[in-house]
């Protein structure tokens, strides 16, 4: 266990898509094991990997796949394609859909925000392909952009056929693949807790109840993500917790009951909590330093973090951890915005874990006439 927190400690997640890939195969070691075909669990604020079983092992995820699917349909009210308000008219294609459902209609109208509540809490397959064909068009455009978005986010074990995660040739991901995703969405787009923590609720204006397929919500106080079954693919999940100020994301695939489905999910949930804590260093826009400007329009400028800066330690070791701050001097303008001027570098005793650059965050100009003669002045009326 002691190897395993250091590798922990240095292959805390950097990059911003993924999860270190580096530590993918220690995570193997794992310290017991979980009745599923695979599982992860990963720290959702650094991206830390801190167990893994089968993670890259290719397999049907049932609706766990619309945790991409709620990506797209986020990102598109996020940025302002979609309105919460507009109303979708159902398809027959998007009515014709089996499973998990809350039977629309062939012309049915409904809107956008009722929509994503019917997909998230109850999993409902029609709604899914009516959101896919709002935004792209058609279902298949539509799981082009997953697909796409899957390649943008450096994804190598995901193939999509269709927004619902019924079966289907050729569609298939992992587990480690479905965490990248749930990390992205819940950081991306954290309205998605406003939907994925409901219980029970209703639309149609309170004529058709929802209850959460994810009884986790209600028995242990998760507030996501995403349930899944089919014959084929067993019962998976996607689920998230927030203890503190620690946000962690358990995958699992392939339990042979949904009992073992939830309980193996805890027992991820608890090994993380247990064992590891984040520790925040930095608030964005946080005050790290100053450094001279020589012939600029400003004498001086204060560097900030970045963003928030945080690392996934293991509990006891808060005082092994060392943060510093290493800024240049000085510098002469004109400087163009995004300038690296240092670096925040975080230690685990003498061992470097993690390094932050910083820039600045605006143009510096260079001086004018009337700023030297100011400057000038000022140092006048000092003496």
């Amino acid at each position: 266990m002691k190897r395993f927190a250091v590798i922990l400690l240095i292959c805390t997640l950097i990059l911003p898509l993924g999860i270190n890939s580096a530590f993918a195969a220690n995570a193997e070691n794992k310290p017991f094991d979980v009745d599923t075909k695979a599982a992860i669990l990963i720290d959702s604020g650094t991206g830390t990997l801190l167990y893994g079983k089968n993670i890259h092992e290719k397999l049907p995820p049932a609706s766990v796949t619309k945790v991409m699917t709620l990506y797209l349909v986020l990102e598109a009210v996020d940025s302002g394609k979609i309105k919460l308000n507009d109303t979708v008219q159902v398809s027959e294609h998007a009515s014709s859909m089996g499973g998990s459902q809350i039977y629309l209609a062939p012309g049915e109208e409904m809107n956008v925000q009722d929509m994503i509540k019917a997909v998230t809490v109850s999993s409902a397959n029609d709604a899914s392909v009516a959101l896919a064909e709002h935004i792209a068009g058609s279902e298949q455009l539509f799981v082009e952009k997953m697909n796409e978005k899957a390649h943008e986010f450096g994804l190598k074990d995901t193939n999509f056929v269709n927004a619902t995660g019924l079966p289907g040739d050729n569609h298939y991901t992992s587990v480690y693949d479905i965490a990248v995703i749930s990390k992205r969405l819940l950081n991306d787009h954290p309205s998605i807790l406003k939907y994925s923590s409901i219980w029970m609720d209703t639309v149609r204006n309170g004529k058709f109840g929802l209850a959460n397929t994810n009884k986790l919500i209600r028995t242990y106080g998760a507030d996501g993500l995403k349930t899944g079954s089919t014959d084929e693919a067993k019962f998976c999940l996607s689920a998230t917790k927030k203890t503190g100020d620690t946000r962690l994301v358990a995958v699992i695939f392939g339990a042979p009951n949904s009992k073992t489905r939830f309980n193996e999910t805890a027992k991820l949930l608890d090994y993380g909590f247990a064992n590891f804590e984040t520790y925040n260093l930095y608030k964005k826009n946080e005050k790290i330093g100053n450094i001279t400007v020589d012939k600029g329009n400003v004498d001086s400028y204060d560097a900030k973090a970045p963003e928030d800066i945080s690392i996934l330690i293991k509990k006891g070791e808060r005082d092994n951890i060392t943060k510093s701050a290493q800024l240049i001097k000085k510098i002469k303008a004109p400087v163009k915005r995004g300038y690296v001027i240092g670096k925040i570098v975080v230690k685990d005793k003498d061992r470097v874990i993690k390094k932050i650059p910083i820039k600045l965050d605006k143009q510096i100009s260079e001086a004018s006439t009337l700023d030297m003669i100011k400057r000038i002045y000022k140092s006048w009326l000092r003496f």
